[in-house]
């Protein structure tokens, strides 16, 4: 009797503590950070454009964020990072405390605490949602940081001693980046100003910063080069400057560093706007509440502590990107490399939208709905500054990075969702634009009807991608009354059936001479120079989410389709020794660990077969998500990886990303509550829910029976309940008919 009833007691205290606003406190930044997560570690708030944290040696792919949770040394802490990218860049404005003789530069790889770069263990280490802490033992001195939107905050605890230092690095970056030219000044004893310059997988970066102190510096080193320079203004390729105080024991000097696209002057003003006098203690508790009131726009009843803490990081790393990019005052630098005053819009960059157009962007119209008009409208600034819709947009410079033009489905899921103030008529343009160029494929995509692999590279993939796109134009075009341009873009929408084989039953490379590649191996994937991007034949099937019925009809029907879908979790095979170390969270051939893969499990739901949904994504959930630092299977990318995991949690996924559908998959937790403007909430509940309970068996939509294997858009954001009833066994009759499964269509 004892036992049961503290038992219960606990139980009621979880419940309780779960249901607590502070959902902040289930955050742990370090989820993600080891094996190929390749988050971001560091203090930030929600969408901030600074991201300041600790940084490693890059000594490989898994470095990309500077982080990695495997590695030992510090090198120092940017004001700038990627989170959960393939590719390395940015790390901009390294700045290091340290004691002892003067050491002007981390160090090498190869000598790597030659210079002031230091041993530490993450017992050392102090990690939560805006805060970031780690005592440097080798120097005797505490270092923490926060932030706001644009200002890192830095607090360095000194020992007693003669020769404290703080170094200010612009040589070194993360990755691919290389400064181009790096400029520092004095301004006062306690302002410094500058800018950094650099190349990379951004090639043109200009980011301007200014550093606000506490306390003057007794003595300053500028080094151009290495080699010291007598000046109190320094432009060099890579320019360092050393200060030296003298400080008593454990006397705190605070570094205020603000970062700006545009000058050194509003870099200034911002650190103004946004700290001024404020305390470090309040700009940390600022931002961490500034993550709980983000974070809480999703409130959760439930007693698993390792799935709260796997969510509400997921929440948390899917509001990391996109980044503000503009300064206080409005102003930005576009792709254009002009200056934009008082834009009238919040500016963003960092768009990784092969990826993050699939989940991540239709979480935010859920969850973000008051910045996604400012993220459209930064996308149609960037067309109408480099002539195309962004690719993926980096700190004011267009990578063209991944295959697509995918911030077309983004922009026309806004417009069926009907946010307000986007220009539709420029948003077409903008898309019809990005869609009819002669570059990437698309030339042999207008002569043709598809793209040869004996002229493109990653062909197939393009053409797919390209497909997706396309449909959302055309429905757009009929939204506007464009009829002549509603049936071009619905025929390219079907560009996929150019590529079937009959006799594989693959979506295969074409040649120009109409007839198929070979040799062909399905299971083959070559990284860069072959068909598939990431991904080979198997994982590609499937990219057709913008007309699943016609998918369904090539594959010869619904019970071959399902076959075919069931083969692709249990068939086994090597992709050879080219494919991406992307292809990552393997079962069978599902690659949960890259973006082209996140639908397909959603499927069997347009078969009528949605317990198999159920029955898959419930494992997903289950084995690809930890709340440990290798808790994810793949690249987090922007937000996208995480996004999969807060949609599915939520029991739906939005498997054509502009349709305004969410397919049922299986509700992780008993109950959810999503905050909705004009004061209304969406609640879903979960009666019976277990890890064994994971099918559903009924459904109901505020109190009445609601037989669909999905949910729209609109019924979500009007506000009520959704209640589901979980059971162990299926119920193969849930959304099995004809009239209950989702549709290829604008709901």
């Amino acid at each position: 009797m004892k036992k049961s009833f503290l038992s219960i007691l606990i139980f009621c205290s979880l419940v309780s503590f779960a249901g607590n606003p502070q959902a902040v406190k289930f955050v742990d930044p370090y989820i993600g950070t080891g094996d190929h997560g390749h988050v971001f570690l560091g203090a930030h708030v929600p969408f901030g454009a600074v991201q300041t944290g600790p940084t490693n040696y890059v000594k490989g792919w898994d470095w990309c964020s500077g982080y990695h949770y495997s590695d030992s040394i510090l090198t120092g802490f940017a004001q700038t990072h990627l989170s959960g990218t393939g590719i390395g860049d940015l790390g901009d404005v390294l700045i290091m405390p340290y004691t002892g003789d003067i050491k002007t530069f981390p160090g090498t790889i190869k000598e790597p605490l030659s210079g002031y770069a230091t041993l530490y263990k993450h017992s050392d280490e102090t990690v939560r949602a805006g805060y970031y802490a780690i005592n440097l033992r080798a120097y005797g001195v505490k270092a923490e940081l926060t932030a706001t939107e644009r200002v890192a905050f830095h607090k360095y605890t000194f020992p007693e001693s003669k020769e404290s230092r703080i170094a200010i690095d612009l040589g070194h970056g993360i990755g691919w980046d290389r400064p181009t030219e790096t400029f520092i000044r004095k301004v006062d004893a306690l302002t410094y100003t500058g800018y950094r310059f650099s190349t990379g997988w951004a090639n043109d970066q200009r980011l301007y910063f200014a550093i606000k102190l506490s306390k003057a510096a007794d003595a300053v080193l500028f080094l151009d080069n290495q080699k010291k320079a007598d000046v109190t203004s320094l432009k060099s390729e890579r320019a360092v400057s050393i200060l030296s105080f003298t400080t008593t024991k454990n006397e705190a000097v605070f570094v205020k560093a603000g970062i700006s696209p545009v000058s050194e002057e509003n870099a200034l003003a911002n650190i103004e706007a946004e700290i001024s006098a404020k305390s470090f203690e309040a700009v940390a508790a600022e931002a961490e509440q500034k993550w709980n009131t983000e974070l809480s726009r999703i409130r959760i009843k439930s007693d698993n502590t390792k799935d709260l803490r796997t969510f509400y990081t997921a929440m948390y790393h899917a509001f990391t990107a996109p980044v503000i990019f503009n300064d206080h005052n409005g102003d930005y630098r576009g792709t254009d490399k002009k200056v934009y005053r008082n834009a009238g819009f919040t500016n963003y960059s960092v768009f990784s939208l092969w990826d993050t157009y699939r989940a991540a962007h239709p979480l935010y119209t859920l969850v973000q709905p008051e910045r996604v008009p400012d993220m459209i409208k930064s996308m149609l600034a960037i067309y109408q500054q480099q002539g195309k819709l962004p690719i993926w947009a980096l700190m004011g410079c267009e990578t063209d990075c991944m295959v697509g033009y995918s911030a077309v489905p983004v922009v026309a899921d806004a417009i069926f969702k009907h946010f307000e103030g986007i220009d539709t008529e420029l948003a077409f343009e903008a898309m019809k634009a990005s869609a009819t160029r002669d570059d990437y494929g698309m030339k042999y995509m207008k002569q043709m009807g598809f793209i040869p692999a004996d002229k493109e590279k990653e062909s197939v993939s393009k053409a797919l991608e390209y497909a997706v796109s396309d449909w959302c134009i055309a429905q757009l075009a009929q939204k506007l009354g464009k009829k002549e341009d509603f049936e071009y873009f619905s025929k390219r929408a079907k560009a996929y059936q150019e590529y079937y084989d009959k006799a594989t039953g693959f979506l295969r490379p074409k040649l120009a001479s109409g007839q198929f590649k070979s040799p062909f191996n399905p299971l083959e994937s070559i990284h860069g120079e072959g068909d598939y991007t990431e991904g080979n034949a198997w994982q590609y099937a499937w990219l057709i989410p913008q007309d699943v019925e016609g998918m369904i009809k090539l594959y010869g029907g619904e019970k071959r389709f399902v076959q075919k879908l069931d083969s692709l979790f249990v068939i086994q095979g090597e992709m050879g020794a080219q494919a991406s170390p992307d292809i990552s969270g393997l079962i069978g051939q599902y690659a949960h660990g890259n973006e082209p893969s996140h639908h397909i499990a959603y499927l069997y739901a347009y078969a009528g077969q949605q317990w198999k949904t159920a029955e898959k994504v419930r494992y997903i959930m289950d084995i690809m998500y930890h709340d440990q630092p290798a808790g994810l299977s793949g690249n987090e990318d922007c937000g996208q990886m995480s996004a999969w995991y807060v949609l599915s949690a939520m029991g739906f996924y939005p498997v054509n990303p502009a349709a305004g559908c969410f397919v049922f998959g299986s509700p992780l937790f008993e109950e959810m509550t999503l905050t909705l403007p004009d004061s209304k909430s969406f609640k879903i509940t979960a009666k019976n829910n277990s890890p064994k309970n994971i099918y559903i068996q009924s459904v109901k939509l505020n109190g009445k029976k609601y037989a669909h294997s999905f949910i729209t858009y609109r019924e979500i954001v009007k506000g009520g309940t959704l209640e589901f009833v979980m059971g162990e066994k299926p119920n193969k009759k849930f959304g099995s008919k004809l009239k209950n499964r989702p549709e290829s269509g604008v709901y």
